[in-house]
């Protein structure tokens, strides 16, 4: 079995770089970071899916049974992040796309999903750990493709931002903190595997910081936009009713 795992994590990785070359092929008028972009956003659907179903309703409860053995459903689960995590890895590294931070991200996803898979345990709370990480990352990719087609600054630009910044702070932030209390109060799972979830739950926080200042700003100028379409309008009442008499 453990022979056979880095078979598994290997054809994720050839499945994620065949699809990454598909999307190359089929939008060749596009850049690299597009046709990735879209791996990610496949990755995150199929991930939140998933994850969702193992946590949720296949089991066992993650915040219940930390370092419990793993299940035949969360190990597939594993590969298949394992495998996009790696291509990700390999292709920031190369074009250079992402700071430190995040690939820092990457290496504690990566070596967390292997150590689950060498020890055969703690599988449930490191697939709490991808749910959480993925479910906001189809709105992350979202927001950039609008960016590039000219779309962001809409409505529909702003209701990603709101469901983002919500999902974010609701699941990474305050599920994360009773996910990692759960799993530092349970004596099941190794202090290794502890470390890495307080590690993760730390990146969480530094990109909340940046995500609350990202916010601050976006509102700050969506009040000075109302502030002066408001003056603008009240101007315009004003110079009508005295034109009016």
């Amino acid at each position: 079995m453990l022979l056979a795992l880095p078979l598994r994590a290997a054809c994720s990785l050839l499945a994620w770089l065949s699809l990454y070359a598909w999307f190359c092929r089929r939008y060749k008028h596009r850049s690299y970071e597009w046709s990735c972009r879209l791996v990610t956003l496949t990755h995150g659907i199929l991930a939140t899916c998933l994850s969702a179903y193992i946590g949720f309703i296949d089991g066992p409860w993650p915040l219940s049974h930390p370092g419990s053995p793993n299940t035949t459903l969360q190990v597939h689960g594993l590969c298949l992040s394992l495998g996009y995590f790696l291509f990700d890895l390999c292709w920031c590294v190369y074009f250079q796309t992402e700071g430190a931070l995040m690939l820092a991200h990457h290496l504690v996803s990566i070596v967390g999903i292997a150590a689950s898979l060498a020890l055969g345990e703690s599988a449930a709370e490191v697939n709490a750990v991808i749910f959480g990480s993925e479910i906001t990352n189809p709105l992350l990719q979202a927001r950039w493709f609008l960016k590039e087609m000219g779309c962001y600054h809409s409505l529909t630009g702003d209701v990603v931002d709101f469901f983002f910044v919500v999902l974010f702070t609701g699941v990474r932030i305050g599920v994360g903190a009773w996910l990692m209390y759960c799993e530092l109060a349970s004596p099941k799972p190794r202090w290794y595997i502890k470390l890495g979830g307080v590690i993760m739950y730390v990146v969480s926080w530094v990109f909340m910081v940046s995500i609350c200042r990202f916010a601050r700003r976006k509102t700050m100028k969506k009040y000075h936009e109302w502030r002066s379409q408001r003056g603008e309008e009240l101007c315009l009442r004003t110079n009508g009713h005295l034109k009016s008499h």
